[in-house]
């Protein structure tokens, strides 16, 4: 849900569009900030969009604006555009930022515009292609301050005064060898306590935590998570430093990971599909569905199966929502907890022994109060009391496979490198289903007699 304020922000720009009033347009949107912007564009036909973005005078801004729209949105606005337009901005930004947008466009589109940006610009966006985008070499900043271990304090100080003003992220200066590798690091905060001339080989920390070009973005962000640190060095094969991965960065892994995640479990896929077409996001959700598809066939052929027990007690057939109901409902719960301890870490694949064990006790007890519950229910409604126990033992039998099944699975998709949100989707939930009709006919056959 939009914020109370990005919403009268979008109203009073719609008016402001019907109304034709241009110098209102042009001191609303040069104060409103990118991020503000980029939801007001969400809003407005393509036409509109490119009005407001022609208004916007700092260029500087334009290329933050650029950072901000969803990538549709980004290419239908530069669609139309001039290459050499494209190319200015895009040069104020930082070089991360650019790497990503360029890597949004046509092979030949990019070529193009890399040719008409500064060689210096363009030659760091061309290193940061090299990595996939989810790595740590993908999202790094090239821009970074890096001095030689003998370098004294005055050194530094005066280093980044002279020649380090720009860069993204100086709360942090890295200390390398002669060689370029990363030796170990000092704050702003231990460059002004020390006495002027002491080299930083003398005062600089050790144990400094860093990453491998290769590693991927989320346990990047993991690792700023756990040890509060505002940037993380980045270094290749030789332990040379390449580049920095800062705090803003990582908030943004962590929102992209969380909805890819829930996303997934939702079994919808990874892509956050509502601003796309409508054709696309059928397409996109046809295979995710495929699976509760099948899963319904199959429980379908189950209770065919049973077919003269039904016809000899047909309210047993009033049972199956309520026993699919809660083992799906406790199957769904046992994997988000799984899943979610996984992702931020608390979990790993050596606890999966501990974990099913106690998601199938919590199944057994969750069983047993709501089975006695259910069998209650259905000795009032039915004089047999076979079909109350029938029912009970089903619904602990559902409970405590489906708490089973739920935990089990995503660590199971996690062992064998498969993303363990997707056991949360329809293959968990298909799962549990037919599990539960197969319990519930055949104790209930079983008991009964039939």
């Amino acid at each position: 849900m939009r914020s109370d304020r990005h919403k009268i922000l979008i109203d009073s720009v719609k008016r402001l569009l019907r109304r034709e009033a241009a110098s209102h347009l042009i001191k609303i949107v040069n104060k409103t900030h990118a991020a503000d912007l980029s939801v007001v564009f969400q809003s407005l036909s393509l036409s509109d969009q490119r009005r407001l973005f022609d208004m916007i005078e700092d260029i500087v801004k334009k290329g933050a604006l650029f950072s901000e729209l969803y990538e549709d949105t980004f290419l239908n606005l530069i669609d139309g555009m001039e290459l050499d337009e494209i190319a200015e901005i895009l040069e104020s930004m930082p070089t991360d930022d650019v790497a990503d947008l360029i890597g949004r466009l046509p092979d030949e589109t990019s070529n193009t515009i890399l040719e008409m940006m500064e060689k210096e610009g363009s030659e760091e966006v061309e290193d940061l292609l090299r990595y996939d985008d989810d790595t740590a070499g993908g999202i790094m900043v090239p821009e970074f301050i890096a001095l030689r271990e003998d370098s004294t304090a005055r050194e530094a100080i005066q280093s980044l005064q002279e020649e380090h003003q720009d860069v993204e992220m100086p709360f942090y200066l890295y200390v390398v060898d002669e060689y370029g590798k990363l030796t170990g690091v000092c704050s702003l905060r231990q460059l002004v306590v020390v006495n002027p001339e002491t080299p930083l080989k003398n005062f600089m920390a050790t144990d400094v935590f860093s990453v491998h070009t290769d590693v991927d973005q989320e346990e990047v962000a993991k690792l700023v998570a756990r040890y509060d640190i505002l940037a993380v060095p980045v270094v290749d094969e030789s332990n040379k430093l390449v580049g920095i991965v800062t705090v803003d960065d990582v908030i943004d892994i962590f929102r992209e990971e969380a909805t890819e995640d829930i996303l997934k479990m939702a079994g919808v896929g990874e892509e956050f599909v509502e601003t796309q077409s409508i054709l696309r996001s059928s397409r996109i959700r046809v295979p995710w569905l495929l699976a509760s598809c099948i899963g319904g066939l199959i429980a379908f052929s189950i209770i065919e199966n049973f077919e003269e027990s039904v016809k000899q007690f047909a309210y047993l057939a009033a049972f199956i929502p309520v026993i699919m109901g809660m083992g799906g409902n406790i199957g769904t719960q046992s994997s988000t907890i799984v899943v979610r301890g996984l992702a931020t870490g608390r979990l790993s694949i050596l606890d999966i022994w501990s974990v099913m064990a106690k998601e199938l006790s919590i199944g057994l007890i969750l069983g047993l109060i709501y089975g006695s519950f259910i069998a209650v229910v259905a000795q009032l409604h039915h004089s047999t009391g076979a079909v109350a126990v029938a029912v009970g033992l089903s619904v602990i039998c559902s409970m405590s496979v489906a708490a089973l099944v739920g935990s089990m699975v995503p660590m199971i998709f996690a062992r064998i490198n498969i993303d363990p949100a997707v056991a949360t989707g329809p293959f968990v939930t298909t799962a549990i289903d037919i599990i539960s009709v197969f319990f519930y006919f055949k104790i209930a056959t079983t008991l009964l007699g039939i």
